[in-house]
């Protein structure tokens, strides 16, 4: 039998303070591999050096394709490839953003979960929207154990809080017990595998870079009236467990909250974009009217003092659409109601 010998951790804003802590909390004799997956920019380049000055004994690596895992090593996702596990070995896939990311913590828990099963534990940081909690579904649909920052002491909440709502976890803690978990658990023998989900290995190859197409799309979503706001094609609705997620046919992924917050992008640039075209419109017929009482053509003056004003009536409308938009957003932001689930200590 196997001890539990594979940590994946995943955050996002205000995820590296209690990145630092778990990691200086781990021993240097850590009998499993730690691979992380931050979402940085991709032209990133500081984000090694921020976990390595802060990992405590464990040697931090910046993750490249093929290497092997070794136990004792903390690897870190490059930007702009999703990072996969595909045998014992790290895997880069150049596939399509997931929640407007490339890394995307979904797709390295899915892989982790699908090669080490029951050996795997999760752990999701920090982070705004909600990237993270279908993979920490997965890793709990293959046996193993689901670890949440408490929401209390995230900077952003969002992230732990759909995690939560997304599975059942084993804990929700504070950073410092969280490593304390992660030691307690990686010295336990893990179960037998268990079956993976064909959802799951899907999803997995979509992230690694393989073609994807209604067809593929088809096996794990069905088609809905919305399209994607990175590529423009259908969007499908994936079937079944929360969080409530959607692909396009070249493979971009969503979570719901995802998407509603690239659509709010859209609207309000085209508001901003009409408001400007309006309102230039308003100005130029205005002088257009302008140029007409000087030559004495009083009904054509009078004809664009009409239009100008019924432009500027427009714009005004459109200006109190972008406002109302702002504050309906505010509203939407206020914090869910942090499921029930007890705080836990260690054992």
């Amino acid at each position: 039998m196997s001890n539990r010998d594979l940590v994946v951790i995943g955050g996002s804003a205000g995820a590296v303070e209690p990145l630092k802590t778990i990691l200086a909390n781990l021993p240097a004799d850590l009998p499993a591999t730690v691979i992380i997956v931050l979402h940085v920019p991709a032209a990133s380049t500081g984000i090694h050096t921020t976990v390595a000055a802060h990992a405590g004994p464990l040697p931090v690596e910046t993750a490249s394709d093929g290497a092997a895992l070794a136990h004792g090593k903390v690897y870190i996702a490059p930007p702009n490839h999703h990072l996969l596990i595909s045998d014992s070995h790290l895997m880069l896939g150049d596939g399509p953003r997931e929640n407007m990311v490339r890394p995307s913590i979904d797709p390295l828990f899915r892989s982790a979960a699908a090669v080490f099963g029951p050996r795997t534990i999760g752990v999701i940081l920090s982070g705004m929207l909600n990237d993270g909690a279908s993979g920490l579904q997965a890793v709990k649909r293959c046996g193993g154990i689901a670890l949440v920052q408490a929401p209390h002491e995230a900077r952003a909440t969002d992230m732990p809080l759909a995690a939560l709502e997304a599975t059942s976890v084993d804990m929700s803690a504070e950073a410092a017990l969280l490593a304390q978990a992660i030691r307690r658990h990686v010295a336990e023998n893990a179960p037998p595998p268990a079956h993976v989900p064909d959802d799951i290995m899907l999803e997995i190859e979509i992230a690694a870079g393989q073609q994807s197409g209604s067809r593929t799309t088809g096996q794990i979503a069905k088609p809905v009236a919305l399209t994607c706001p990175d590529c423009g094609g259908t969007l499908s609705e994936v079937n079944g467990r929360p969080p409530l997620r959607y692909r396009c046919q070249v493979g971009h992924a969503y979570t719901s909250k995802t998407l509603l917050h690239e659509q709010e992008a859209q609207v309000d640039e085209a508001m901003r974009i009409a408001l400007r075209i309006i309102e230039e419109r308003a100005e130029l017929v205005a002088r257009m009217g302008r140029d007409a009482t000087e030559l004495g053509r009083a009904s054509t003056a009078d004809m664009y003092a009409r239009r100008a004003a019924e432009y500027r009536s427009q714009a005004e409308a459109i200006r109190k659409a972008v406002l109302h938009s702002l504050r309906s957003r505010s509203e939407l932001q206020v914090d869910d109601e942090l499921p029930t689930l007890e705080v836990l200590g260690p054992d």
